[in-house]
């Protein structure tokens, strides 16, 4: 039983690890997007007189 228990826990922390890494991929790629977003709207603001 405190096998079952303790794979059980391992599995959760594991899941929620990887869960973790996968959510900071993805701030890590909408981060990027901005940023080149934002940085081609100041270039193109910066062209206009």
């Amino acid at each position: 039983m405190g096998l079952a228990i303790a794979l059980v826990v391992l599995a959760l922390l594991l899941g929620g690890l990887g869960l973790a890494v996968e959510a900071l991929r993805w701030v890590l790629i909408i981060a990027i997007v901005l940023f080149i977003l934002s940085a081609v709207t100041g270039f193109r603001g910066r062209r206009a007189p």
